[in-house]
């Protein structure tokens, strides 16, 4: 392969591939009631992985913006690089931490004796991920996301681009937030939409571009 087409495919790859990875991986994010009754291997499992995908999702909106100068863009930028921070912090201690102290609590044969250190991350006001609390790093992620979809859609709106791309990563930007989830539906939503919206600009513009007048 060219050294160019290989870095077009290295670039589609994080651009449509990261976000619609991650969208499918949140179909499976378990919805957590009593934190001791979580499908522990798939709880994992989807938290691990989210390590690795939330930053590529803040890489994909920084290749959409990329080679673009101006407050728009670099907002999208610096906000991307906040999302990715902040929710992988927030998915390590409230994910992966609450779940590995589940299970070590589950083996130990005496799992109510783990509860109040299970229940002090899982309901930790910055770090915990609890139903119906709002931690400050899961909150700013969720804001971040917001603001660096909406600079992207500003951008492509500047630069003349596709409504159809605009408006995906409008829903993008506040699926997370109206949802108050990245599991079903906030993530699937917010995440896909990203990555239809990185495809079309990859091939849907160029497509609708070549077809003739009718």
């Amino acid at each position: 392969m060219h050294p160019m087409q290989q870095r077009g495919f290295f670039e589609t790859l994080l651009m449509v591939g990261a976000p619609l990875a991650l969208a499918t991986l949140e179909v499976f994010h378990p919805h957590p009631g009593d934190v001791f009754k979580l499908p522990l291997g798939i709880w994992l499992a989807v938290h691990y992985s989210q390590i690795v995908l939330f930053p590529l999702a803040g890489i994909a909106v920084v290749l959409i913006v990329r080679g673009v100068r101006g407050v728009a863009a670099g907002l999208a930028r610096i906000a991307a690089f906040i999302f990715a921070v902040t929710f992988v912090a927030f998915d390590t201690a409230a994910g992966v931490v609450t779940g590995i102290l589940v299970q070590a609590a589950q083996n130990s044969g005496a799992p109510e004796a783990w509860r109040p250190a299970v229940m002090a991350v899982w309901t930790h006001p910055i770090i915990g991920g609890a139903p119906g609390s709002a931690p400050v790093l899961a909150v700013a992620g969720s804001i971040a996301w917001s603001v660096a979809l909406v600079m992207t859609a500003v951008v492509l709106r500047r630069a003349r681009q596709s409504w159809i791309a605009t408006l995906l990563l409008i829903g993008s930007a506040f699926a997370l937030s109206i949802f108050k989830t990245h599991a079903w539906p906030g993530g699937p939503l917010s995440f896909g939409a990203l990555g239809f919206a990185a495809a079309w600009l990859r091939w849907g513009s160029a497509s609708a571009s070549a077809a003739p007048a009718t």
